[in-house]
């Protein structure tokens, strides 16, 4: 070591999209757009190379001009999306983002994934912008679950190919992207009426993926609710939202290093108790209750 160093230390650099996700600005693939597009700089100097490094301590990181913070301490919340509101940080077209119900809080955090504008229920804000990658990454698997009504009564073998998987538009309604297969499903009764409701437990996040799934087999989705993400379990109404413990934030971590599950499991995954506000009741058993 020479002198130099002794006086100022040894560096510790790391990938800059790795730092600037720290910061809670963006998701760690946000950060990726950040940099290509020219938007960071490192002392005075634009970096658009991926892989470039930093000292975070050191180095002055500004992404558009502003002058990046040190790494905020990681923060984890779960917010009961209502409807009518877009999961994103900012809307072009005005309209209410998730961001608002974190206004009156000094979290600067971001949504992980995408819940779409008419559908509801759990999603995970944070400012951990690793986590947020692996976990909105589909080799994760880790598995999300939702609440679903249909518009009439699927048969079961349009159910059956649901769970195998079917071909659906990869992007959004007319942007004529190509079709893609999604994974295997799980689907079950939930409530039998004229207009059912489904759980149906997936291990991606496609585009409106649920909605495309049951159009593919003549179905229209009236609603969709994410009860479940991973371990965690949906428990706050409509437009609330709480800080995760510490638990919840290990086993939160803990899924999303789990390996791949086998094609077996994919098709016969464990079952998870449903509690909390936003679900329906258990499905009706065939032994008589109580009087």
């Amino acid at each position: 070591m020479t002198a130099s160093q002794e006086q100022e230390g040894e560096r510790n650099e790391q990938r800059l999209q790795k730092i600037v996700a720290a910061a809670g600005i963006a998701s760690r693939r946000k950060a990726e757009e950040l940099i290509t597009s020219g938007r960071v700089q490192v002392n005075g100097q634009k970096v658009t190379e991926l892989g470039s490094k930093a000292d975070p301590e050191r180095d002055h990181i500004r992404v558009d001009g502003k002058l990046l913070k040190k790494p905020e301490k990681f923060r984890y919340f779960m917010l009961n999306k209502p409807k009518g509101v877009v999961t994103t940080v900012s809307d072009p077209e005005g309209r209410p983002t998730v961001m608002k119900f974190f206004a009156r809080t000094s979290a600067r955090v971001f949504p992980v994934g995408r819940l779409d504008y008419q559908s509801e229920g759990l999603l995970l804000m944070t400012n951990d912008g690793e986590l947020a990658n692996v976990l909105t990454s589909a080799a994760s698997k880790v598995e999300k679950t939702y609440l679903v009504k249909v518009s009439g009564k699927p048969t079961e073998a349009e159910l059956e190919q649901l769970r195998r998987g079917v071909m659906i538009e990869r992007g959004r309604r007319g942007e004529r992207e190509g079709r893609v297969m999604t994974q295997p499903a799980t689907i079950t009764l939930v409530r039998d009426t004229d207009n059912p409701w489904y759980e149906v437990i997936l291990t991606e996040g496609k585009n409106r993926e649920i909605r495309k799934m049951f159009e593919e087999v003549g179905h229209f989705v009236e609603k969709v609710r994410r009860v479940g993400f991973g371990p965690l379990i949906l428990d706050v109404k409509p437009g609330e939202m709480r800080e995760l413990n510490e638990d919840e934030v290990t086993q939160l971590k803990r899924a999303a290093r789990k390996k791949a599950p086998s094609q077996e499991q994919l098709q016969k995954p464990a079952r998870r108790p449903r509690s909390g506000p936003a679900t329906l009741p258990r499905p009706i058993r065939k032994r008589a209750r109580r009087p």
